[in-house]
């Protein structure tokens, strides 16, 4: 500080002393007889002395410029705007003309200024004399040493005013300082004071004895001292004598004005500033109120919103019951018109018969009572009957598959033909469905299939939907790959602890059947199926797993593999319909058309019995929706919509009744006949339900297979055993007791149930571990056999930890692999992440919208806090506002980071869920950080629509507002890191305590590594910067010693928003690598 403030003297001192030199030397130059005109303070003087004066601007302008680059940004329009006297140079006029053309000689030099600034840092501004000098020290102290007084270095002197070592005599001819000047106490020269000051001539108060506007006293015992012109220019914090009083503007140094009416003036104008509202600026106003304005602004913003929020409801309300209108009066007409189909069908099936015995009558009467002639001529007519009744049966038989596509044939001859259908039969080769682009003809396409299936389903019972279309299309329509799962010795056991979860298990999983895996609880039921998937991270697997006979990896085949979680993961703020179409739309064949989609999400929707909640809302823990046993379908329908080879799931049937159980199971035993792969954990099904199973896995604790194989002969393989199922007992609850150990075997030979795996393995040929005969053998060892323990009982605390993080890091690297596969062998060509990102964006725009009241919220608190802390903390010039800008930062960060963590801290598991399937993180993210750029955009707005025009400071609304926008940016990526990595309760007090910890940082350890790492002192700087920018002329010591102080450069302001804006790109690809990386435990 001490640095710039001494160049900035030197600077204001050159200045002047150049002003004396050019004058000096024209009066040289004019003579004597010229004299007469200088001290009669000639303009033309005055105007030349101005003029030259903003000519040594270029002199200056390097040294200037490099010494103060963090507080002067232009030097010209600094210079212009502190020392440009053109406008009014009467000052200058009225100087010479009480000097007597002296002027030059009384006009500080570069080393006078730079003494004065170098004794007024040592004291820190604080005090308000200098130290003693040539002309002022304890022998030598004369009128001119006094505060505001100076003395003329005489006309015979020759002063070099560039001279910045040398201080010259001035001793001679001491008096007040003039107007528009400023003489410091212990000098004897005179400084111009700067635009925005108000340097008049003082007077003496005699009340306190003090030299009024300033406050310094005449020396006592000398009554021919008065009281001359100010005393000293420096910061506002040391003293505002010379700053032009707010309410008041001052044109020139030696002019003060009242504020008129309608108008504002700060502390340092020059001119008045008009009040927005004339009617809120009364006379001698200092500031204006604009809080009105906010309030406007406020209530603009509200009603923008609420016509948004209002019309984006309406219209995704009305685009809903324009859909539900298509799709009912499409599936009103498929369903007349295949009822009207039936009834002609039937009507001709009937006209048939009675024509046929008819035939037959006339043939009988015709034949008794002709000649053998006639009886041949009669045979031969009755030939002709004969080849209707051929023709008959080959277009009437309901059964036969060879005559079904005729019968089809003649049904589309009907003349209502195409008003329900939407299949042509036998005259095109592609499906009509893909020339259907209306919503109301894919509706119509649609359901059109649908009731055609359910008529050839009825008719044909043997046969699949698919089959049924392929053979009334006449045409091959898309097949669904069959995959058939074999493992042999399949073993899975932790990385770390070594602890086995699933033990030699052998067996096959068949291609259009519906296995069921019970078991007790800890037999390793979900381990098994997630083993199957691909899923089991963490783990080291033995084994084979062949696919169709090959050894190729089950993850290849993820797109077209169903996995239904425990856990209904479904989206509440979304509809059944929406959940299903968007897991459709992404999960589907990139080349499948939109009506053969519609026509799948129909199908589900159909066969779960969903029709009647399609449009309900499903429902979160705060929002009521669906029931329980509804969702629990729409989470199956979830994996069946994407048209699955492989379908597995955990407890599908848990928390529902038996008839949504059976309706469920239902659904599952179509897609079986579809060729689909099925495997389910279930847990104590009925008998209805068990006896719909077409295989069982019994698994025992410990992941060992008790039983694998069909339904229909398990209670067979057991009775072998000597266990037989008791009268009136649900076969798998008294396995599973048995099992459990809670019911002993009613056996005639005692049967130890550890030894059941043993049996099934023997039974089957299966080779046995040793470790498990000798668990059979020691009738005190575990079931889980020596494998399980052998390794942990010598095993130390610190040695079982280790083992537990091992499992941790393998299970993160397991998932990481499984979820960065790129192999696909499925063929099946799902969209890409360009596609994905767009139903993603309208997936979370529609979330967004149903999520109005929480944003309203958060605007609300955003906007109170705008009030609070603009009317608290008011704009500080001594600061340029500062405090109430540290506040600002740390109230939006807290706010808005808080608002972020909503976008991922409460969607992880469903992001995880559609991650395993194969969509796109990359299209997740960028959505959720599209669709959260509204936020970034209107809560700065929100905000500066209250601290703004409460706070009013100099700096304008747009420059605020686009600090504000960066800082926004920013923390919202902090927000998204916090929200990926923790916990939703460890993430908001991270994002609560980071701003405060950050902004201590920042203002405490400035200049320092670590401040310039906190994005707060970056957001902090910015606002300063914009402020502080407004202050000039009279401000600019005050400008520079703040921003010296708080380390901040004022041509850094586009460097603190770059930096805001690169800290939010940054983090934002820090939480996307979060995301991709860290899943749950």
């Amino acid at each position: 500080m001490a640095s710039f403030l001494l160049l900035l003297l030197f600077f204001s001192a050159a200045a002047a002393a150049a002003d004396a030199v050019i004058t000096r030397r024209s009066l040289a130059a004019q003579g004597k007889s010229d004299m007469a005109s200088l001290a009669a303070g000639s303009p033309m003087v005055a105007g030349v002395m101005n003029e030259r004066l903003k000519a040594l601007t270029t002199s200056f302008a390097q040294q200037i410029g490099r010494e103060f680059h963090y507080c002067i940004k232009n030097m010209d329009r600094e210079w212009n705007t502190a020392y440009n006297f053109s406008s009014d140079p009467t000052f200058l006029t009225n100087c010479m003309k009480e000097t007597d053309g002296d002027l030059p000689q009384r006009v500080c030099t570069a080393a006078e200024m730079k003494f004065y600034f170098e004794s007024f840092l040592e004291g820190n501004g604080r005090k308000n004399y200098v130290r003693p000098n040539k002309n002022c020290n304890l022998t030598s102290w004369i009128d001119g040493c006094e505060p505001g007084w100076s003395c003329s270095a005489g006309k015979d002197q020759e002063v070099n005013l560039k001279d910045a070592v040398n201080i010259p005599s001035r001793t001679l001819d001491c008096r007040g300082c003039c107007a528009g000047f400023f003489c410091p106490h212990g000098l004897t020269c005179m400084i111009p004071c700067p635009l925005g000051a108000y340097c008049p001539e003082s007077t003496l108060n005699k009340t306190t004895g003090v030299c009024d506007p300033y406050h310094y006293q005449p020396p006592a015992g000398k009554p021919n001292h008065t009281c001359g012109g100010a005393d000293r220019w420096a910061d506002v914090v040391s003293t505002d004598d010379v700053f032009c009083p707010p309410g008041y503007y001052c044109p020139s140094t030696i002019q003060k004005f009242d504020c008129s009416s309608g108008f504002y003036c700060r502390k340092g104008s020059t001119s008045q500033s008009k009040c927005f509202n004339k009617g809120s600026c009364k006379p001698n106003s200092s500031n204006q109120d604009i809080t009105i304005f906010g309030a406007l602004l406020v209530g603009a913003l509200s009603l923008v919103l609420l016509i948004i929020y209002n019309f984006s409801g309406q219209l995704l309300m009305n685009r809903e019951k324009k859909q539900a209108k298509s799709r009912e009066a499409a599936a009103r007409h498929a369903r007349e018109t295949a009822a009207a189909r039936e009834r002609w069908k039937t009507a001709k099936d009937v006209a048939k018969k009675h024509a046929a015995g008819l035939q037959s009558s006339l043939s009988r009467t015709f034949s008794r009572k002709k000649t053998l002639r006639s009886h041949e001529s009669s045979k031969g007519g009755t030939g002709m009957p004969s080849t209707e009744s051929d023709d008959g049966p080959s277009n009437n038989e309901p059964g036969g598959k060879e005559s079904l596509t005729d019968m089809l044939h003649s049904l589309e001859e009907n003349p209502e033909k195409g008003q329900g259908f939407h299949v042509q039969i036998g005259e095109k080769k592609k499906p009509k469905g893909k020339h259907a682009h209306t919503q109301s003809q894919i509706f119509k396409y649609a359901y059109g299939q649908i009731e055609k299936e359910k008529a050839m389903e009825q008719e044909t019972k043997n046969l699949t939907f698919s089959g049924v279309i392929s053979m009334a299309t006449e045409e091959d329509i898309r097949k669904r790959p069959t995959i058939e799962i074999a493992f042999k010795d399949l073993t899975l056991t932790l990385k770390g602890s070594k602890k086995k979860l699933l033990r030699s298990v052998t067996g096959k999983l068949m291609a259009g059947r519906v296995a069921a895996v019970m078991g007790p609880s800890g037999a390793g039921k979900t381990t098994f199926l997630s083993a199957i998937a691909g899923k089991a991270t963490g783990c080291q697997t033995t084994g084979m797993i062949l696919i169709n006979g090959k050894m190729e990896p089950i993850r290849a085949y993820k797109r077209i593999i169903g996995f239904v979680p425990q856990d209904d993961i479904v989206h509440g703020n979304l509809t059944v319909q929406e959940n299903l179409w968007f897991n459709a739309r992404c999960r589907l064949s990139a080349d499948m058309s939109k009506a053969d989609k519609v026509l799948v999400v129909e199908r589900v929707i159909e066969s779960l019995g969903l029709q009647a909640v399609r449009d309900s809302l499903v429902g979160t823990v705060e929002q009521r929706g669906i029931s329980g046993g509804q969702r629990k379908r729409v989470n199956v329908g979830l994996e069946m919509v994407m048209e699955p080879s492989v379908l597995i799931l955990d407890e599908p049937t848990s928390g529902l009744d038996s008839a949504s159980s059976l309706l469920l199971l239902r659904a599952l035993r179509r897609e079986a006949l579809e060729g689909v792969n099925i495997s389910m954990v279930v847990h104590q099904p009925s008998y209805t339900l068990y006896k719909m199973f077409d295989d069982l896995i019994l698994l025992a604790k410990g992941g060992m297979t008790v039983y694998h194989g069909p339904v229909k002969k398990v209670e067979e393989y057991f009775s072998g055993l000597g266990i037989v199922v008791p009268d009136r007992v649900n076969p798998p609850d008294y396995y599973i007791d048995i099992l459990e150990g809670i019911v002993k075997p009613n056996a005639k030979e005692p049967v130890n149930v550890k030894d059941l795996p043993i049996r099934w393995m023997l039974h089957n040929g299966y080779e046995v571990p040793r470790d498990m005969l000798q668990s059979a053998s020691d009738s005190e060892s575990s079931f889980r056999g020596r494998g399980d323990h052998a390794s942990g009982d010598g095993q130390s605390i610190a040695g079982e930890v280790w083992g537990n993080v091992k499992d941790i890091v393998g299970q993160k690297k397991d998932e990481y692999d499984y979820n960065k596969t790129s192999e696909n062998l499925s063929n099946r060509c799902t969209p890409g992440i360009l596609r994905q990102y767009k139903y993603y964006l309208g997936r979370c725009g529609k979330q967004r919208l149903r999520e109005a009241r929480i944003q309203g919220v958060d605007y609300l608190i955003l906007g109170l806090a705008g009030i609070c802390l603009g009317t608290l903390a008011k704009v500080s010039d001594e600061t340029f506002g500062a405090l109430g800008y540290t506040y600002t930062v740390i109230a939006v960060s807290l706010l808005c980071k808080i608002g972020a963590l909503r976008s991922f801290s409460l969607e992880k598991i469903h992001y995880w869920r559609e991650r395993a399937s194969g969509m796109s993180s990359l299209a997740y993210f960028l959505s959720k950080d599209t669709i959260d750029h509204f936020n970034t955009i209107i809560k700065p707005i929100v905000y500066l629509s209250m601290f703004y025009f409460f706070n009013n400071p100099r700096s304008s609304i747009w420059e605020n507002y686009v600090v504000l926008l960066a800082l926004v940016y920013c923390v919202t990526g902090i927000g998204y890191t916090f929200a990926i990595f923790f916990q939703p309760g460890s993430a908001q007090l991270w994002s609560a305590l980071l701003p405060v910890v950050l902004t201590l940082i920042a203002t405490q350890q400035k200049d320092t590594f670590f401040a310039n790492l906190c994005y707060t002192k970056w957001a902090l700087e910015a606002f300063v910067i914009a402020n502080a920018q407004k202050y000039s002329g009279v401000w600019l010591i005050t400008r520079c010693g703040s921003l010296l102080k708080s380390g901040y450069d004022i041509n850094d302001k586009i460097l603190c928003i770059v930096v805001l804006v690169a800290n939010g790109m940054i983090f934002r690809c820090v939480a996307f690598f979060c995301m991709v990386i860290f899943q749950k435990h």
